[in-house]
């Protein structure tokens, strides 16, 4: 078997990274040649909101009025045949999510996102949901930073060992990007006490994939906030091996007698 040249590799990254990119900004721009990244035949739709195929997701676009809908991508990653993006989006509201596209055959066949409002401020340390770190690097240590995360998650948030938090992290250096916590793992472990005097709850039931490249891993988790089934999208910084800077979006999952499709929100390969 012949190994592809890296320079092939690169170019074929990119190149999604870039149709992606196209796609996204369609949606303000009413670029229909960007939706030739997709296939019409397959397109298979975890937005629960949105039925399956291409032509449903043109319908709804069409349905906002021209020049209400704002794209911007902060971030975006390739994990083999999949692309995630970190967007800050204007429709119907502001609002900021990921998206995750799967190629198949060179094109996209399926779609994946976590949606939730902007907030109207800062977090306690002045930080928004989008902004922060963006370049990647570190790409040969990938697999590593993905093994890092997915067991900080099973560990942390999962099974909530929490004797082994410390050592995730480089002291109290640790940016954060949620509206409710501040930086550092003292900013943490006040925030996280703060829900609980508030007397929200949080728990995380299952993984349900981690991609990353470079020094950026997404996992994807399923749980409940605050007593609602809810699907977690969380985007994790690694440097020099411990966890430095975290984003995230939480998305209520609507009842299953709501669904425009049968796909639900994971259904990941």
């Amino acid at each position: 078997m012949t190994s592809r040249p890296e320079s092939q590799d690169k170019q074929a990254s990119t190149s999604r990274k870039d149709q992606v990119r196209a796609l996204l900004k369609a949606f303000e721009t009413g670029d229909r040649a960007a939706f030739g990244a997709v296939n019409r035949q397959k397109y298979i739709q975890h937005n629960v909101t949105i039925e399956d195929g291409l032509p449903a997701l043109e319908k709804a676009l069409a349905a906002i009025p021209p020049g209400d809908v704002r794209v911007r991508t902060a971030r975006v990653l390739q994990d083999g045949d999949y692309v995630v993006t970190h967007n800050e989006y204007e429709f119907f509201g502001p609002k900021i999510g990921f998206d995750i596209y799967r190629f198949e055959n060179g094109k996209v066949v399926e779609h994946w996102d976590n949606l939730q409002e902007t907030p109207s401020r800062p977090n306690p340390s002045g930080h928004t949901m989008i902004d922060g770190a963006s370049d990647v690097k570190d790409l040969e240590k990938t697999e590593q930073n993905k093994k890092l995360v997915g067991q900080f998650v099973d560990d942390i948030l999962v099974h909530g060992r929490m004797d082994k938090l410390a050592g995730y992290f480089d002291g109290d250096r640790y940016v954060q990007h949620n509206p409710q916590i501040g930086d550092g793992l003292s900013g943490l472990q006040k925030g996280l006490a703060a829900l609980m005097k508030a007397g929200v709850t949080m728990r995380y039931d299952k993984v349900h994939k981690v991609l990353g490249e470079g020094n950026f891993v997404v996992v994807v988790s399923e749980g409940e906030f605050n007593g609602e089934p809810t699907s977690f999208y969380d985007m994790w910084r690694v440097e020099n091996g411990r966890i430095a800077e975290h984003w995230d979006v939480i998305e209520t999952i609507p009842p299953r007698a709501t669904w425009k499709n049968d796909n639900g929100k994971f259904g990941f390969a």
